[in-house]
């Protein structure tokens, strides 16, 4: 490919980690307040609403620090990799 230098991963700009705190977020809100606070309208009632929500933001903190550890992974091959060639 190129010569571009590649800007090294940060996990702040991984979008799972913010999906995950967002969806946290309002799971801790539902366990607080009920379910009602984050029911969609006209959704079928149904129980342990906030549970799902923490274990699909559990489920995307981990699918964020996956795709970061690989990130990091594949950027120290690629910077090891373009210090091993010569220019």
């Amino acid at each position: 490919m190129g010569n571009k230098k590649h800007s090294k991963p940060t996990w702040w700009k991984n979008t799972f980690f913010w999906f995950g705190g967002a969806l946290g977020v309002l799971g801790v809100v539902a366990l607080v307040a009920g379910d009602k606070v984050i029911r969609d309208p006209g959704q079928v009632v149904e129980s342990n609403l906030a549970l799902y929500y923490l274990i699909g933001a559990g489920i995307m903190l981990v699918n964020g620090w996956m795709s970061h550890k690989q990130a990091v992974q594949h950027y120290e091959e690629a910077e090891s990799d373009s210090a091993e060639r010569p220019v």
